[in-house]
């Protein structure tokens, strides 16, 4: 698949990913040049995202009515059983100012312009993201989306809006795994909040399987009332997270097809390859030339004991213009990069079709996903040494539900000339594009400073 997205622009790229006979340790610099191929191109740009797509749709496969068949036959297969619908309407009174929690309190005019300045002047977001979410708070009658009925796929996920958006008194249609646990929890946090929730039944039992019901659950989205957003929050471990991923992507085809209004939001994750605009790049040359003594004493010794592996940096001395932030951790595998990857290629495509998209690259968050692996909560726990903010869970689903807010009463933010400036608006990277060090070469040393917080 990778080597499709590359072959109608960079033959050399296609063929190299062919040849490479260690996925799983080698993906890394093919999914690198995805990126790098499309750079200074709106056309190749959107070539790569348009052939991967068509190359995931072609190559994995689905059974329909016992017959194996491609992807691409979910956009007209039948739904062997309608869904029915259980509705939950939150008691409270919905909130009518934008708040931020942070380190147990919660942020709300002036602390929170103080709290985006300071963000923004250490590079942990971009200046934009400051100003998308200054507009928000400054109109928080956009807060409810009036009109508009938003489907969370994954709603269970921790990187999701939906008790933000419920809180704020939205319309939310949430999809996830028919787990009643899962469930129990859903349903409380509808009944705390302000909004109203809509889930899929079937037989009494609440929820749908994404893998095994796209048409089912396209068909249930497609008969709502209410403008339709289809929020892309899903994830799983290992291959499951490329089938989820891709049976959403099936999903997203069939319900546009019944629903020209749709609008799409994603959350792009930070450590991914991105083009990153001059601006970012300056920074991370100074603040590499800022280095302090130690910093400097050490760095030499370290590159030459690891062959230059450890603390380089993150762009050349001379580069200028737009560069790459390279902050793919391969802990995290191919499967989640292809995975993630799909996303941004849709993405690209309806945006450059006319359709509202929202996609914001999110900080890096304390989620159970990360924690759970050793190495990267030890590296998350060492990456404030390096620049690098790391997020709780709390503090970025609502930031990213705002950037949401703000991508749908804007129509998708302004316009761009390329796709890569679309995905680095308002981007919330938490640091890895202004950071001193490329981010894979500070993660061991991260990692190996941060232990002992992360076993705390």
């Amino acid at each position: 698949m990778v080597a499709d997205a590359l072959r109608p622009v960079d033959p050399t790229g296609a063929a190299a990913a062919e040849r490479e006979t260690n996925w799983r340790a080698g993906y890394l610099p093919h999914v690198r040049r995805t990126t790098e191929a499309g750079l200074g191109c709106r056309d190749a740009a959107l070539s790569i995202a348009a052939a991967g797509l068509e190359s995931v749709h072609r190559q994995l496969r689905v059974v329909v009515d016992g017959e194996e068949v491609e992807l691409g036959a979910l956009r007209s297969a039948p739904a062997p059983a309608a869904l029915g619908t259980e509705t939950v309407t939150g008691s409270a009174e919905p909130e009518r100012e934008l708040t931020l929690p942070l380190r147990g309190r919660r942020l709300r005019g002036a602390e929170l312009g103080d709290q985006l300045d300071a963000w923004v002047a250490r590079g942990v977001v971009e200046p934009s993201c400051a100003t998308a979410v200054r507009a928000v708070a400054a109109h928080p009658e956009w807060l409810a989306l009036p009109g508009r009925t938003v489907a969370v796929l994954g709603a269970g996920a921790e990187m999701g809006p939906l008790t933000a958006l419920l809180r704020w008194g939205a319309r939310v249609a949430a999809v996830d795994l028919p787990r009643p646990p899962l469930w129990d929890r859903v349903l409380d946090t509808a009944r705390r909040g302000a909004g109203t929730l809509l889930l899929p039944t079937r037989d009494g039992a609440r929820g749908a399987d994404l893998v095994g019901e796209v048409p089912a659950v396209a068909d249930w989205l497609g008969g709502l009332d209410g403008a339709p957003v289809l929020g892309n929050y899903v994830y799983a471990d290992g291959a499951t997270n490329v089938r989820v991923s891709a049976a959403v992507d099936a999903l997203t085809l069939r319900l546009a097809g019944q629903r020209p209004d749709l609008a799409l939001g994603f959350l792009a994750t930070p450590t991914d390859v991105f083009v990153v605009p001059g601006e970012a790049v300056a920074a991370s040359q100074a603040a590499y030339a800022a280095r302090g003594r130690t910093a400097k004493l050490l760095g030499r010794p370290l590159r030459t004991v690891s062959a230059g592996r450890l603390l380089q940096r993150a762009h050349p001395r001379d580069a200028q213009g737009p560069g790459i932030a390279d902050s793919l951790v391969p802990q995290q595998g191919p499967n989640y990069a292809l995975a993630k990857r799909l996303q941004r290629w849709r993405a690209t495509t309806a945006r450059a079709a006319g359709t509202t998209v929202s996609m914001n690259v999110a900080p890096p968050t304390r989620t159970r996903s990360v924690v759970k692996n050793r190495a990267l909560a030890a590296a998350y726990a060492g990456a404030h040494r390096f620049g690098v903010e790391v997020f709780e869970p709390a503090t970025s689903n609502v930031l990213m539900a705002a950037l949401l807010v703000h991508d749908l009463h804007t129509g998708g933010g302004p316009a761009h000339e390329e796709p890569w400036q679309d995905e680095a608006y308002a981007a919330a990277h938490g640091g890895l594009w202004r950071t001193a060090y490329a981010p894979r070469s500070a993660l061991g040393l991260a990692a190996v400073l941060g232990v002992g917080a992360a076993r705390g």
